[in-house]
């Protein structure tokens, strides 16, 4: 099977489809590779690369549709400026395209691969499962649209992220809000804070907050019981008092901080509008916005899509190509998702679209002419899974069993005085041996209970951030039982003698074990 490469044509687009690295592992799944000339030039991948890649370099678009039996593209098809004529119109009849189609926005374009008789899979609408993690574009692109917005923004604030004291005076750190903490909105956040920047995020949904939290930046939360996450990992709409309470927060924020970037968007809807020309306006001169959903409309009143411009002293940027800005990595990575999918549905010697797969039927949006977008719902899907794990959750009243004792009132009451009793047992016992025993056996039975206290103070009560310095600390006391156990050695006692060996050998491994760990840990941080 051969598949083909085309040279983007959207204006402005430098990603391609295939880098030469994932032409080469296109190869070894069996297909053949066609390159349009030129199509990975933007990106900085020169046609000679694709030929030591063993690709076949292909001189026109018309060519290269009508001999590919797969086309892998970024961009939805476009109408082709220099051949004339739209680019479903050179996907040959029957023919299978594999690339970015946002079926929800554009039903036109579907009804004319319909026509086209095609087989098109979309890659923005590969489900968000565990399993097609590895052929997640969009996040792919996300992360990149996140790192770059930041840097868009740094470009355009004039001063430093990270605060500094100079001789000229002290530099306050610039404060970031991001709205919304998906995946680009987690790059962002990571981003600005490695910049040195003071980092606010903002989510309907409560369950990223632990991961904005642990990037270090504080997750800004208004008291309502409400949750905003929807079915596949989305925000869903939320109620008029939320979006009242929100607007209000964002209101706060905007006189605040020096940068707000927005990653807000919901499927197939327009993107809210989260910042109001009010806000914009209240905001300091200098302030940026980056407004990442401007290709859906905007989160910001004031975006031109595809523009940046300054509104009476802030910058606002509006561009919808962040992940191009980045092509030769963006490239790379939406190579890999691609090879990852052709992977799973079988390579070139058993190709296969299986409908029954969950990945390929949730990508699938047009078979062999038919729309097959929306996927039909599966009956116990996410959202049967998430009513069962709430029923897990919800307790249940269960009759007690007559073959089993049923706690009484009393039971608790009884347990402490089971352990009173205990506690008076050991201590007649400590009494006992200390009136009976040597006085060098009560002086080592007294250092050994010290020991274990002091042990087990130092091992349960630390955080488990801490295990790697708490190595070093057990390996200080493995040294004390070393010490120890050779002063045993010189005892009169053969049991004691044997005791002080055995505690020598195993103090031994544990502080070599110990040393082995830290030292194959600190390697992992050695570039």
């Amino acid at each position: 099977m051969k598949v083909g490469i085309p040279k983007e044509v959207y204006p402005g687009e430098r990603r391609v489809a295939a880098t030469p690295d994932t032409a080469k592992r296109l190869m070894k799944l069996g297909f053949d590779v066609l390159v349009e000339r030129r199509a990975g030039a933007d990106a900085n991948f020169a046609d000679e690369a694709y030929i030591q890649a063993e690709c076949t370099i292909v001189p026109d678009a018309p060519t290269l549709w009508a001999q590919s039996d797969i086309v892998l593209k970024v961009r939805p098809p476009q109408m082709h400026p220099e051949v004339g004529k739209h680019e479903t119109e050179l996907l040959r009849e029957g023919g299978t395209q594999i690339s970015f189609i946002w079926p929800a926005q554009n039903p036109d374009l579907l009804d004319k691969l319909a026509a086209r008789k095609a087989t098109v899979l979309a890659m923005d609408a590969v489900p968000r499962i565990t399993r097609a993690q590895k052929m997640d574009a969009l996040s792919s692109m996300a992360n990149l649209a996140g790192y770059r917005a930041v840097i868009e923004a740094a470009n355009h604030f004039g001063r430093f992220f990270n605060g500094q004291i100079t001789a000229a005076g002290k530099v306050q750190p610039a404060k970031v809000l991001v709205i919304g903490a998906g995946v680009a909105g987690l790059a962002a956040i990571g981003t600005a804070k490695n910049l040195g920047a003071i980092v606010r995020a903002f989510d309907t949904r409560l369950v990223v907050k632990e991961q904005v939290q642990s990037l270090g930046a504080e997750f800004l939360e208004l008291n309502f019981a409400e949750d905003g996450t929807g079915e596949g990992g989305y925000a869903k709409v939320m109620s008029d008092e939320f979006i009242k309470a929100e607007m209000e927060l964002f209101a706060a924020q905007a006189q605040e901080v020096d940068i707000i970037i927005t990653t807000a968007l919901i499927p197939g809807k327009r993107a809210p509008v989260l910042i109001t020309q009010e806000m914009v306006e209240s905001m300091k001169e200098g302030s940026v916005i980056v407004d990442m959903a401007a290709e859906q409309g905007g989160n910001c009143a004031c975006t031109h899509p595809g523009e940046i411009y300054c509104y009476k002293g802030v910058t606002i940027v509006g561009l919808t190509d962040l992940p191009s800005r980045m092509a030769q990595q963006a490239s790379q990575l939406y190579g890999s998702n691609l090879y990852h999918l052709l992977e799973e549905m079988g390579g070139a010697k058993n190709y296969k679209v299986d409908l029954e797969n969950e990945v390929i039927r949730g990508t699938l949006v047009v078979h062999q002419g038919e729309i097959t977008w929306p996927p039909p719902k599966k009956a116990g899907g996410a959202g049967g899974q998430q009513k069962q794990e709430e029923k897990k959750k919800e307790p249940t009243l269960v009759p007690p069993s007559p073959h089993l004792p049923v706690p009484s009132p009393t039971s608790s009451s009884s347990k402490g005085s089971s352990n009173l009793l205990w506690l008076i047992f050991v201590g007649l016992a400590l009494v006992g041996i200390g009136i009976s025993a040597p006085a060098s056996f009560l002086s080592h039975l007294i250092v050994f209970v010290l020991a274990c206290f002091v042990g087990w103070q130092v091992i349960w009560n630390v955080k488990p951030a801490l295990h790697t310095p708490l190595m070093s600390v057990t390996n200080a006391i493995s040294g004390i039982i070393i010490i120890g156990g050779m002063l045993q050695l010189s005892g009169v006692s053969s049991s004691s003698t044997i005791l002080g060996a055995i505690a020598i050998f195993v103090g031994t491994i544990n502080i070599s074990g110990g040393f082995l760990v830290t030292q194959r840990m600190l390697r992992m941080f050695q570039k």
